[in-house]
């Protein structure tokens, strides 16, 4: 599947028109020992939109709130061209109970704090960063509702979350006529498809855009670490140090991980790509995604991802990446596929699958 930068598609169902990759900036500052600085910033995102692409991924305390400061101040001639999504939950204030988390004054406050950092007036698309476990539903989606309504905000989305709290909310802001979520940010790549069990099925189903970071698996699969890596004690707690103590630290550094990573590297050998290509045009054919989420340090490193658009798989490609990092369903998904579930409930009857819904 070869697609371009300006082939847009549509996010969610909504009609916001977005590129087929999105340019991750938590790279942009140099705060947590591993970004690039302002020059370098600049000549990623030229790089990213004189292709003619749009979208734009950042948070409110992405390298302590740098990344959209620097975003703020790089994309003052052409902010009206670009989809420019920020996230909030991330504490803002160590020791305020209340600088961070889902609830309404955390959004408020961190939604205040990014146009600011942003130097804008609205942003395109916000996101609830990562569940709380805490805050009612209703609260979170009346307070992005009414932001939607004041025009602070354009469209509302919701990362890492489980599968059943982000359907529920979809279904109440439906029947309440409250800004509907159009976007799910989730971790997805070779090394991570468990999200294939519910998260996935479930965007499609509700209507929301899938977003995937970490499609290289914070790096495993460009196929830069080794078994000695693997040495690490467990990685960091935080994102600060290197991309190694990230890569460990969100468990992607692991045996199964160079496994999977020598096979990426393999088809990527046998048909003269890079591995990090490879894998993010994986994750670009999944007909459930709408815009991986890439990052890069340089220009240089960005250039090379974007190559993913050229990617075409063979069969054998696809068979072999598929099988090297497999997942079981589990339960009841596996149940419902055996030969007798489906006996007993069809009676042998041939049905053509649903269409998916808009």
């Amino acid at each position: 599947m070869v697609t371009t930068l300006d082939t847009y598609r549509l996010l969610g169902r909504s009609g916001l028109r977005v590129s087929p990759l999105a340019l991750g900036t938590m790279t942009f500052g140099p705060d947590w020992g591993w970004g690039a600085d302002k020059d370098e910033a600049q000549r990623i995102l030229g790089t990213y939109v004189d292709r003619g692409a749009n979208f734009v991924d950042t948070a409110n305390m992405y390298t302590n709130g740098t990344s959209e400061q620097l975003l703020g101040q790089l994309t003052q001639d052409r902010r009206d061209q670009l989809v420019v999504a920020t996230k909030y939950t991330m504490s803002t204030r160590p020791g305020d109970p209340n600088s961070g988390g889902n609830q309404r004054k955390s959004m408020m406050r961190s939604v205040e704090r990014s146009l600011r950092n942003l130097q804008t007036d609205y942003i395109d698309l916000l996101y609830l960063h990562s569940w709380d476990f805490t805050t009612p539903v209703e609260e979170i989606l009346r307070a992005m509702d009414d932001l939607v309504s004041q025009g602070k905000v354009l469209y509302a989305g919701i990362s890492d979350a489980p599968a059943w709290q982000v359907s529920r909310m979809q279904a109440i802001a439906d029947l309440r006529g409250w800004a509907p979520l159009v976007a799910l940010q989730i971790e997805y790549s070779l090394v991570e498809r468990t999200v294939e069990r519910d998260l996935i099925p479930m965007a499609r189903e509700m209507g929301l855009g899938v977003l995937p970071w970490s499609p290289l698996a914070s790096g495993v699969l460009t196929g830069k670490y080794t078994t000695a890596d693997l040495d690490h004690g467990g990685g960091l707690a935080g994102v600060a140090g290197t991309r190694k103590n990230v890569a460990a630290a969100n468990n992607s550094l692991t045996e199964q991980g160079l496994r999977i990573a020598d096979v990426v590297k393999a088809v990527a050998e046998r048909n003269g790509y890079l591995p990090a290509q490879v894998a993010i045009a994986w994750a670009l054919r999944n007909p459930g995604v709408t815009s991986p989420i890439i990052g890069a340090r340089t220009a240089a490193q960005l250039e090379q991802n974007l190559g993913a658009l050229e990617v075409e798989f063979s069969d054998q490609d696809v068979a072999e990446l598929e099988a090297a990092s497999a997942i079981e369903l589990g339960f009841p998904h596996a149940f419902l596929n055996l030969p007798m579930t489906r006996s007993v409930t069809l009676g042998g009857l041939q049905l053509e699958p649903a269409p998916i819904p808009r």
